[in-house]
């Protein structure tokens, strides 16, 4: 294998260690085994289509590598696999003012491109907690989402264009740039979310846009669940909404535990959102609050009046995956209509009660947008493989239920491993064959990312 990519890399650029292995062989997930059989660092778009080609030549398959980031297996090699480490090509390549569009490889970090934008004035409005390790090239693949989905939509809603290394090894150039662009099928759009599956993004136009306004966040308890939807309607018809978040009480003396933070409110509640807005609407949220606690669909709220302030309320938010870390949880991300996110959550946690009464779960998410995070937590004493034995036999009862509601397994994680055999519960057997039959298209030999998304 050496002598093989040999032909393509330099020997610093090639790496058979097995502490890289291990490292650029994995990303989040931890219950794959990892076994690659080596890791390369290409530089250029030049050599990403040379190792593909070698790969087609020599019958080895490609696995890609980004920031590692990812919590459903994409990115994970366990059978032999050459990876394909983005991380030097990582350069911003042109910017250009009047269409607020930049070019850039696949390695750029996301919080690179969001500083970028704002040492210019602008934003790039796609935002979530793995911003400083991720990369472009891993958030395409896998058409990240984040906290502000409500106000500024998916990754996808910022791809202007995409250059792209087929599984043929062909290279495409995909709408380069154009907001309009009337020639047919927008090939852009099946890579964007296909984990690496059809082929490699190598470079990408990302549109930025105008830098936020000023803003104001707030916190908000509720005793029932059914309520947020009346809450998120009042909010929604009286401000211009960045974000709509929730969590659960159990999720929130975690964040608080772990922090050494004070609570937000003066009486606790079952559960909480946190919205965000612009600064403009404060007397108009104020009097949305105070409708919302007339109708007995919150307790009590504060909302903040500085940065500072703000910036403390959403670390209840964001602390929660680094807070409930240690428990090892078992982690669904899942999504439904907005509209039956209450009936859903409650369906859920009825059914780990029914079955693992001594299991806790960590409810938070996206409420905005029908994305709910499940979190079993581990017991100390059960465990890891007896642990997540038990949540794999429950999978497929959640996912019935996701079905029944016509909803999503997997909402912004990506399908990769984890999910790749109840991909059934989300796609009809004459999609997955569609599916299948584009895959057989663009990667005619299997190279790349084998096993992943595709029973």
């Amino acid at each position: 294998m050496i002598e093989v990519l040999g032909r393509v890399f330099p020997p610093e650029r090639v790496t058979t260690a097995p502490g890289d292995l291990e490292n650029w062989g994995r990303d989040w997930t931890r219950s794959f085994a990892v076994a690659p059989s080596a890791v390369v660092f290409p530089e250029t778009v030049e050599e990403v289509v040379a190792v593909t080609r070698l790969a087609n030549e020599n019958g080895f398959a490609l696995v890609p590598s980004g920031g590692r980031t990812g919590l459903s297996g994409g990115a994970v090699a366990s059978h032999g696999e050459v990876v394909v480490s983005f991380d030097r090509m990582n350069r911003i390549l042109g910017f250009d003012e009047s269409d607020r569009v930049v070019r850039c490889q696949a390695g750029v970090v996301t919080a690179a491109l969001h500083e970028f934008a704002a040492e210019r004035g602008l934003c790039y409005p796609v935002e979530f907690s793995s911003t400083g390790s991720s990369q472009i090239g891993g958030n395409i693949a896998t058409n990240a989402g984040g906290i502000k989905v409500i106000r500024y939509g998916m990754t996808r809603d910022w791809i202007a264009g995409l250059t792209v290394v087929t599984g043929a090894g062909e290279v495409l150039e995909l709408n380069r740039g154009l907001v309009k662009n009337a020639t047919g099928y927008d090939l852009r759009h099946l890579f964007i979310g296909a984990e690496g599956t059809l082929g490699f993004v190598v470079e990408a136009d990302v549109r930025l846009t105008e830098a936020p306004p000023p803003t104001r966040v707030m916190v908000l308890g509720l005793d029932r669940i059914k309520d947020i939807l009346g809450v998120l309607t009042r909010f929604q018809a009286e401000v211009t909404l960045s974000a709509f978040e929730f969590f659960s009480d159990l999720a929130l003396r975690r964040v608080t535990r772990h922090r050494s933070l004070p609570d937000p409110l003066d009486s606790s509640a079952a559960f909480y959102a946190l919205l965000e807005f612009d600064a403009d609407d404060e007397t108009a949220a104020l009097a949305a609050f105070e409708d919302s606690l007339a109708a007995g669909w919150v307790s009590d709220g504060v909302m903040s009046q500085s940065d500072a302030q703000a910036r403390a309320l959403w670390a209840l938010r964001e602390g929660i995956t680094e807070s409930i870390a240690p428990e090892m949880p078992y982690k669904n991300d899942l999504a439904v209509r907005v509209s039956e996110v209450p009936g859903f959550l409650t369906d859920v946690d009825r059914a780990v009660g029914r079955h693992y009464p001594d299991l806790e779960i960590c409810w938070f998410g996206h409420i905005g947008d029908g994305n709910l995070h499940l979190n079993i937590l581990k017991p100390p004493a059960l465990s890891m493989d007896a642990f997540y034995e038990r949540c794999h036999a429950l999978s497929p009862e959640l996912f019935k239920l996701v079905q029944a509601r016509r909803g999503s397994v997997s909402a912004e994680h990506g399908v990769g491993l984890l999910k790749r055999d109840f991909l059934g519960f989300s796609r009809s057997a004459a999609e997955i064959e569609v599916m299948r039959a584009v895959k057989n298209a663009l990667d005619p030999n299997g190279v790349m990312n084998p096993g992943k998304l595709l029973p």
